[in-house]
């Protein structure tokens, strides 16, 4: 039987397993053959779960963060941190990494990235300490080092098995399903007020607001939290303006959600065209 992963097997900011239990029941809303566009792919989660609910749905990833290339040198990942455990073997767990270890933990990465590939975010994971990112290697040396390196080794056998994986602008996928039929639109952007350093030039408030134009007239799923506050954005701006708001008609589920002391809360719309 073909596993089903119910979190990303890398590890990945914003990945919506949490949100699993309210997203898989509000699919029965929707067909089991359409087309399931997942705008802002991520870690691929959303689109993984679609096509294990639904099998029969065509699904399409779009990898705009390059997950798929983590997933594709996992075992070199798993080779790195096999490597790294034996270095710290006898250092205290969950405790900073410092003198000779440090060193040679940091030579060992260093000599992997000579090798052409070091996926950062999983490391960071393992070394850094909780939330903590680095993306290269000169980040990762000014980095504090601990040792909460996982102990078994990951796997993403059949993830993304069935999926068609693209990497485009947001828009022009859009423009390539908006006037299909039978498709549904994944959208879960960078929150606002949220880092969205991964989204480099253009991301701004004006961008995100863009992101609701996949919404008029489409099935779709749609992400959000209460910081950014665009679902009572968009109701002032339907009772104030002639403009509709797009998420008029939909439904909606919330989550409670805990970031270092932080509470927000989590939203998803989902909404079915007649």
């Amino acid at each position: 039987m073909k596993k089903v992963f119910s979190s990303a097997p890398l590890p990945f900011m914003g990945q919506k397993r949490k949100f699993l239990k309210q997203f898989k029941p509000a699919l029965n809303v929707f067909p089991a053959d359409a087309i399931y566009v997942d705008m802002f792919g991520g870690s691929g989660l959303l689109s993984h779960t679609v096509k294990a609910y639904y099998p029969n749905a065509t699904v399409v990833y779009n990898d705009f963060d390059g997950y798929s290339q983590r997933l594709a040198n996992i075992d070199k990942t798993n080779v790195l941190l096999d490597d790294i455990r034996l270095i710290l073997v006898n250092h205290p767990k969950d405790k900073l990494i410092k003198g000779e270890a440090r060193e040679q933990v940091l030579e060992r990465v260093k000599s992997e990235e000579t090798k052409g590939y070091v996926d950062y975010i999983t490391l960071s994971s393992s070394i850094l300490f909780s939330m903590n990112y680095a993306t290269c290697y000169k980040e990762f040396e000014k980095s504090t080092l601990y040792n909460c390196v996982r102990q078994s080794n990951y796997t993403a056998d059949g993830y993304l098995d069935g999926i068609e994986v693209v990497q485009m602008d947001y828009k022009e996928l859009f423009k390539k399903y908006k006037d299909r039929k039978n498709v549904v639109f994944l959208v879960d952007p960078p929150y606002l007020s949220t880092d969205a350093s991964t989204y480099k030039d253009y991301w701004n408030l004006r961008d995100y607001l863009d992101v609701l134009n996949v919404l008029e007239g489409s099935n779709y799923f749609y992400f959000t939290s209460n910081k950014s506050q665009i679902v009572e954005l968009c109701e002032w701006i339907e009772t104030k303006t002639p403009m509709s708001n797009p998420f008029h008609g939909s439904k909606m589920e919330t989550m409670n959600t805990q970031v270092n002391k932080a509470n927000y809360t989590d939203i998803m719309l989902y909404k079915k065209i007649a």
